[in-house]
């Protein structure tokens, strides 16, 4: 199965990737992990995509077109079906992955978009912190980790992105509903778009998410 998690940055894309890896084997192919894991590594890569995260701005579409890319024609990801989140962001990228998928003869099944009020994203991203090694999620209010600072999962510190204070968060949406609002369109046009009440528990998503692909 081949799914699009979108939505604006707090919706729950990534709670939800986890769950469908954990319990139909899906591979999350997350962009933001990945650009995490290249400025962790201090690579050209993850210099050039740090400076357009901390001004809340998308990273250039030919970097990430070239990133996901390698992902999905993994013998891995390839096997096993994937969930993308957080590309495609912009129409360039959406036809690249169209592209893509037709060469290899992997049609998408779904397009889900999760969607709630700013204010919401605002609530959740602000407590948000990430781990630095293997990119858990948590929450200051929501999900706090057992010990604070530390991840449950593997031990290793936590960080709060520069990215997720307020006004900086206000600037991403503006950033998603100029450049990444129109994707929806182009799968709505498609006959691929599921919509989603991301404002439900994790749970109701999940179920709604499992729903709409008719699983």
């Amino acid at each position: 199965m081949r799914l699009i998690l979108i939505g604006p940055p707090g919706v729950g894309k990534g709670t939800q990737a986890a769950l469908l890896e954990s319990r139909l084997g899906l591979k999350p192919l997350s962009s933001g992990v990945i650009f995490r894991s290249e400025i962790d590594a201090d690579t050209d890569l993850g210099h050039l995509a740090n400076s357009y995260i901390k001004r809340g701005e998308l990273v250039p579409n030919g970097v990430t077109i070239e990133m996901m890319a390698k992902r999905i024609r993994s013998e891995e990801v390839r096997k096993a079906g994937f969930i993308l989140d957080g590309f495609p962001r912009t129409i360039r990228q959406a036809e690249a992955l169209d592209t893509m998928l037709l060469e290899m003869a992997m049609p998408l099944d779904k397009v889900i978009s999760i969607e709630v009020d700013d204010d919401v994203v605002i609530s959740r991203l602000s407590g948000r912190m990430g781990c630095t090694k293997c990119g858990e999620i948590y929450h200051s209010i929501n999900k706090p980790p057992k010990r604070e600072g530390y991840c449950d999962k593997c031990n290793s510190p936590l960080f709060v992105r520069s990215d997720d204070q307020p006004e900086t968060i206000r600037e991403r949406l503006r950033v998603f509903r100029e450049n990444t609002a129109p994707v929806r369109d182009h799968y709505q046009a498609l006959g691929l778009l599921e919509v989603v009440d991301g404002s439900q528990d994790p749970e109701a998503v999940y179920e709604a998410i499992v729903d709409g692909v008719g699983i």
